[in-house]
C-alpha cells in the first residue's frame, strides 16, 4: 500500500491511499488540528475521478472543522473518501488496508462512519486501527451517528421555522426531503411525529415507496425537488446542491437540512438571503452526529447528557447566528462562518 503526501496550503495534511490488490483508491484530509485531533467520516462513494472525490474530502474536511467548533467540541476537522460504489467495491479486505492508512496517521485523524459506511464497517477498520469511532459494542461505542444528526436538523427546522414565522410547531408544514438515507429517514420520522407533511425524493425507488406507505409522503422526481410546494426544503443528500441553477426554483422560505457543503459557492448564500429565503447553515443543522461520535472518542461516560447538553447548546448557536444575521442583514451562512472562527480563536487563547 502506498500513502503519498498531496500538497496543499489550505490543509495540514492531505493524503492519497491506494492498495491496487484490493481495488483501493482514496483520500484522507487533514484539514485543521487547532482545537484537538482531526474528527471526521469516512465516506465511500463512485467519484467519476480522482480530482472529484480530492474537492469532496478537501471541502468536508474543512466543513468538519466549522462544524466540530460550532458544537464546542474539542476536536478539529478531517475526512476520508474511499472512490468506489460501496454496493459493489467494499470489501472487509479494502477497509482493511484503508484503516491502516489511518493508523499510520498516530492519531492526527479520527473517522468514523459516513455517507457508504456502516457500524459493521467501522468494526472492520477496529481490527486495523485504534483511530475510529461510531463503533456498535464496546464501553464507549457510540452506534449509528444518524438518529442524533436527524435530531439536530430537526431541532434547526424548528429553530429557522421560529424565526422565520415565529413558532417552533411543524403541525401542517410541509417540508421537501432530498435524500433518503440513514439520516434522511430518521428526519423524516421526526417530522411526522410532529405532524409535518412530507414530499420526497432519492435515487432508491424503494426507499421512496416506504415513506409514502409509512409516511403518507408525497413523492417527485429526484429533479423536481427543488421546485416542489414546501415550506422548507430539507437536503439530506450530496452537497453543492444549492447553485444557480436550483435555488431559482425554490418555492420554500426555509432550508434546512443535513447534507454537507450545501452551497456550491459562497455567493450561493447570498443568493438565498438576496430571496428572502432563510438558510439554517449546515455544518450548524447537521452537528448532532459528531457530537454523538465524540462522546466514543473522548470515552464520556454519560453520553445520554453530553449529547443532551451539546445539543441544547448547538440550537441556541443556530438561533443566535439567525438572530445576527437578521440584525446584519446578511446571510446566515457569512454569519456561521464569522461565529465559528470567533470561538475557534477564543478557545486557541483559553488553550
Amino acid at each position: 500500500m502506498t500513502v503519498t503526501a498531496v500538497a496543499s496550503s489550505s490543509h495540514e495534511e492531505i493524503y492519497r491511499v491506494e492498495e491496487p490488490s484490493v481495488g483501493l483508491l482514496g483520500f484522507i484530509a487533514v484539514h485543521s488540528t487547532r482545537l484537538g485531533p482531526a474528527a471526521g467520516g469516512l465516506r465511500m462513494r463512485p467519484y467519476a475521478s480522482e480530482d472529484e472525490a480530492l474537492t469532496d474530502v478537501k471541502r468536508l474536511s474543512e466543513g468538519m472543522t466549522y462544524k466540530n467548533a460550532a458544537a464546542g467540541l474539542t476536536l478539529g476537522g478531517g475526512k476520508a473518501v474511499i472512490i468506489g460504489d460501496p454496493a459493489k467495491h467494499k470489501t472487509p479486505e479494502l477497509l482493511r488496508a484503508f484503516a491502516r492508512a489511518i493508523e499510520s496517521l498516530d492519531g492526527r485523524y479520527i473517522t468514523a462512519e459516513d455517507m457508504g459506511m456502516s457500524p459493521a464497517d467501522m468494526a472492520i477498520l477496529a481490527e486495523e486501527t485504534r483511530f475510529v469511532a461510531g463503533l456498535a459494542d464496546g464501553e464507549f461505542a457510540s452506534g449509528d451517528p444518524s438518529p442524533i444528526t436527524a435530531r439536530g436538523i430537526f431541532n434547526a427546522i424548528r429553530t429557522t421555522r421560529a424565526r422565520k414565522h415565529g413558532s417552533r410547531d411543524l403541525s401542517g408544514v410541509t417540508v421537501s426531503v432530498q435524500g433518503l438515507g440513514h439520516v434522511g429517514w430518521y428526519l423524516c420520522q421526526f417530522l411526522h411525529e410532529a405532524g409535518a407533511k412530507l414530499v420526497v425524493t432519492d435515487i432508491d425507488e424503494r426507499r421512496v415507496e416506504r415513506a409514502i406507505e409509512e409516511f403518507g409522503a408525497k413523492a417527485v422526481p429526484l429533479a423536481e425537488i427543488y421546485g416542489a410546494e414546501a415550506d422548507v426544503f430539507a437536503p439530506c443528500a450530496i452537497g453543492g446542491i444549492l447553485n444557480a441553477q436550483t435555488i431559482p426554483q425554490l418555492k420554500a422560505d426555509i432550508v434546512a437540512g443535513g447534507a454537507n457543503n450545501q452551497l456550491a459557492t459562497a455567493e450561493d448564500g447570498a443568493a438565498l438571503h438576496a430571496r428572502g429565503i432563510l438558510y439554517a447553515p449546515d455544518f450548524v443543522a447537521n452537528g448532532g452526529g459528531i457530537i454523538n461520535v465524540a462522546t466514543e472518542i473522548q470515552k464520556i461516560k454519560d453520553r445520554e447528557g453530553f449529547v443532551t447538553e451539546k445539543l441544547r447548546a448547538l440550537d441556541e448557536t443556530m438561533a443566535a447566528i439567525l438572530t445576527q444575521a437578521q440584525a446584519a442583514d446578511v446571510s446566515p451562512a457569512e454569519m456561521a462562518i464569522a461565529t465559528v472562527q470567533a470561538k475557534m480563536e477564543k478557545a486557541s487563547k483559553a488553550a
